[in-house]
């Protein structure tokens, strides 16, 4: 099947057959144990995991492009913007100067604010193929069933249900009006300068909102006319057992958690990495 977008395109293969509550539990793991450290050994290490099992997913490229492309733009924007407003943070961090080369009198590139904006950015691209694994792996009906028996109350389940599969609508929804106006002479093209797209631009998103707005009121009578919320349980047609596979992924996360940590407390003595002190 050929997928789109941010579709949710059911696969037979290890990730997809797990948890949902098993992925969200090995994300939030794996995720804080990025964010926690500064050791850029570590954090490629997790990293090097995420790309394994985000080729284990089956996840076609097509899905995640464009989410791919506005990611290399913040993080572009944060490195640049990270040595205009802080050149020395890193040698603040590290407590030494290893002058590479001189801008001006303060921009000065040193080894230490090279490493500090690198691991930041390993950092974050790291985070990103966990992100997508869970976000076009993960069943939103079997998610929401699993939060349920872990004792999430069931409105909350539901709505974090309907809001993962908003995103795809959302995305076709926005793909539609873009089309429909380009068909009226509307032009995103580089050809129009960026003013005019930028306008061009919003003219799709107030169609956007509006059509937004029809959803969530034909949702929500919908769920009035079935009775949600009446009651104090429900019964989920979805559900899945964890499963060893589940309960050996999640102990695997939280090993990748407790190896950050050791890291950080007992070989580092903090969370940063120091390679320039002998």
């Amino acid at each position: 099947m050929k997928a789109k977008l941010f579709d949710y395109i059911d696969r037979d293969n290890f990730i997809f057959n797990l948890s949902g509550l098993t992925k969200l539990v090995c994300f939030i793991c794996m995720t804080f144990s990025v964010m926690f450290s500064y050791d850029i050994r570590y954090i490629l290490f997790v990293a090097l995991l995420s790309i394994i099992f985000f080729r284990m997913s089956g996840v076609q490229f097509r899905q995640i492009k464009l989410m791919l492309i506005y990611v290399a733009i913040f993080l572009l924007m944060n490195f640049l913007l990270t040595f205009l407003f802080s050149p020395k943070y890193g040698t603040e961090i590290y407590g030494t100067t290893h002058e590479i080369f001189r801008l001006t009198s303060r921009y000065v590139v040193t080894q230490e604010q090279l490493l500090y904006q690198v691991t930041k950015l390993t950092k974050y691209a790291s985070v990103v193929p966990l992100g997508m694994i869970f976000l076009l792996t993960t069943n939103p009906s079997e998610f929401a069933a699993s939060l349920s028996r872990v004792g999430c109350n069931y409105k909350g389940a539901y709505a974090v249900s309907l809001t993962l599969r908003y995103f795809p609508d959302m995305i076709r929804d926005y793909q539609d009006i873009a089309l429909a106006q380009q068909s009226r002479g509307l032009d995103l093209s580089k050809k129009e300068k960026l003013g005019v797209r930028v306008k061009n631009v919003m003219n799709i998103c107030v169609p956007l909102i509006f059509s937004t707005l029809d959803r969530i009121e034909l949702i929500t009578n919908a769920m009035d006319l079935r009775g949600f919320g009446k009651y104090k349980k429900r019964t989920w047609y979805v559900a899945k057992k964890l499963r060893k596979s589940d309960w050996f992924s999640m102990l695997f996360g939280a090993l990748v958690l407790a190896g950050s940590l050791a890291m950080s407390f007992v070989v580092n003595g903090s969370r940063f990495w120091n390679p320039f002190v002998a």
